[in-house]
């Protein structure tokens, strides 16, 4: 077994290899990449990516990362492809052939029918001499300076450029759409992301035994009403209009100044002017503004009329 700093050297190696390689493939970035990104824009189809093995793998993603940005994509085994699966592939698709070498077998027998099928191919390989270079219409060079495996055997460098290379065209194209977070966010709208994007306050916020007390109201009264609602606060008014909040840090502070409670008063104790916010606001935008004003609580309502007709918390995101 090697040494601790035996290992991180071999770490850090692995990671200069790669570095060096990525510069080197990032030098030869030419019109083909800008001719590339327009090609997929124009397009009226889905981008098919196909590759086997590593380069397969990788595929994988860079068709997961272009669906999700904007751009309609899957992936297709070459094996599944030959026996059936080329039926997916439409006219009108581009075809994305990933293939280091640019000579492996699976991906040169798909050839044939892309020429019948007149898809538009984009080859990314590391040979713009290979085959599968010379019969793309657009061709993504990525040719690395060397692999990080010291057999120069193991995909290690060439497959972070494919992918690398995948993330630049992603990129690329969501700037090219103008492709804004609420975009991102119909993709996914399962995910945390999606909630704060797409969910609006009146969704999330509730709305059932709000705690509302009087100014009146005693000390006592006050404690039962903020653990009867289980918000941490109270509200001093009613739904039809409100006049402050008391949160449990109101009532801390308050003790500490005022240890004697049979003498103090709701109005003392009670901030006033609490912050609104309307039901129709994004989730997201509830976010931004409890952390600006650094509190975990909203009310919903009219900020003008000072009526409620909801609670917002940052454990509701």
């Amino acid at each position: 077994m090697g040494s601790d700093s035996l290992m991180k050297d071999i770490a850090k190696r692995v990671f200069d290899i790669e570095i060096e390689s990525l510069q080197h493939v990032a030098g030869l970035i030419d019109d083909e990449f800008t001719k590339t990104v327009e090609a997929i824009l124009k397009a009226t189809g889905k981008l098919v990516v196909i590759g086997i093995g590593k380069s397969g793998l990788i595929g994988k993603k860079i068709a997961a990362t272009l669906a999700s940005t904007g751009t309609p994509s899957f992936f297709l085994h070459p094996g599944e492809a030959f026996h059936g699966d080329l039926g997916m592939v439409g006219s009108n698709d581009i075809v994305m052939l990933i293939s280091y070498s640019g000579e492996t077998d699976e991906v040169l027998r798909i050839i044939p029918f892309l020429n019948w099928n007149k898809n538009l191919v984009i080859g990314v390989t590391g040979n713009p001499n290979s085959t599968v270079a010379k019969n793309s219409h657009h061709h993504l060079n990525i040719k690395i300076a060397r692999e990080a495996c010291p057999l120069e055997l193991a995909p290690t460098s060439s497959t972070t450029a494919a992918l690398v290379m995948g993330d630049a065209l992603a990129v690329a194209l969501m700037e090219c759409r103008d492709f804004k977070q609420h975009d991102f966010a119909r993709f996914h709208p399962g995910g945390s992301l999606g909630r704060k994007l797409l969910v609006k306050v009146k969704d999330l916020m509730r709305t059932d035994k709000l705690p509302f007390i009087s100014e009146e109201a005693s000390f006592t009264e006050l404690l039962l009403a903020m653990s009867a609602g289980r918000l941490g606060m109270v509200m001093v008014g009613d739904e039809r209009g409100i006049k402050g909040i008391v949160t449990d840090g109101d009532l801390r502070r308050a003790l500490l100044k005022h240890p004697d409670t049979a003498t103090l008063t709701v109005a003392e104790i009670m901030t006033q002017d609490p912050i609104i916010i309307d039901g129709d606001e994004f989730a997201s935008q509830a976010e931004l503004l409890m952390m600006e004003k650094k509190v975990t609580t909203l009310l919903v309502g009219s900020a003008e009329n000072k009526t409620i007709s909801g609670v917002y918390q940052i454990y509701n995101l």
